[in-house]
């Protein structure tokens, strides 16, 4: 939040005019190449390459860690950051059902279920899924399936989802309600996208 407000944008700020990406990394600092940096999973698993070593981190106030990372010119800036991260770490990661809401806009272009199944892999290594049609169905429970629900729905944007469906509740893009109890089953997460117009 502080480096991008969570864009993966393409320029710098203050920090460098070589600044790029989430975390605004530096290629002239070691951080991977533009490319690289540009790239979400890359910029990520840089920054805690990075983070695992420094001794002690597990028990550092968190924006102290983030400034040993990031040595940012505004070091105490990170703290704002704090109570909202921890609510995102805890709706991503599923140990907070229902965490992630978002209120989208129906979709303009379309896309297609197994493209969401291409992300969701790149996200989590390879999961049990199968796609039906516009839907991605997706056999997960407990944690990992409001992990992968509440991923789809940070992604929707991005990869037209429409709904979302886990564990008695359903997110549904249009209606803009946030998750309401629906009767969506236990043991799998349905995402369902609008279909681009091949239909595919």
């Amino acid at each position: 939040m502080q480096e991008s407000k969570l864009r993966n944008i393409g320029h710098g700020d203050q920090a460098g005019p070589d600044s790029r990406g989430l975390f605004q990394q530096r290629p002239s600092q070691g951080w991977g190449t533009e490319a690289q940096i540009m790239d979400p999973y890359h910029a990520v698993n840089a920054f805690y390459d990075a983070l695992v070593k420094i001794p002690g981190y597990e028990t550092l106030d968190i924006t102290d860690a983030a400034q040993q990372v990031q040595r940012s010119a505004y070091p105490k800036a990170y703290a704002q950051h704090e109570e909202m991260g921890r609510a995102f770490a805890s709706g991503l990661t599923g140990q907070t059902p229902a965490a992630v809401q978002c209120t989208l806009r129906s979709p303009t272009a379309g896309g297609n279920s197994a493209t969401v199944g291409t992300e969701l892999d790149q996200a989590y290594g390879a999961v049990d899924a199968q796609v039906d049609g516009a839907t991605l169905v997706v056999n997960a429970d407990g944690a990992l399936a409001w992990s992968v629900a509440q991923w789809a729905v940070a992604n929707a944007k991005d990869l037209a989802v429409t709904k979302v469906e886990v564990a008695g509740r359903t997110w549904d893009r249009p209606g803009g309600n946030g998750w309401q109890a629906s009767g969506a089953r236990d043991g799998q997460v349905r995402i369902t996208v609008r279909q681009d117009d091949a239909g595919t």
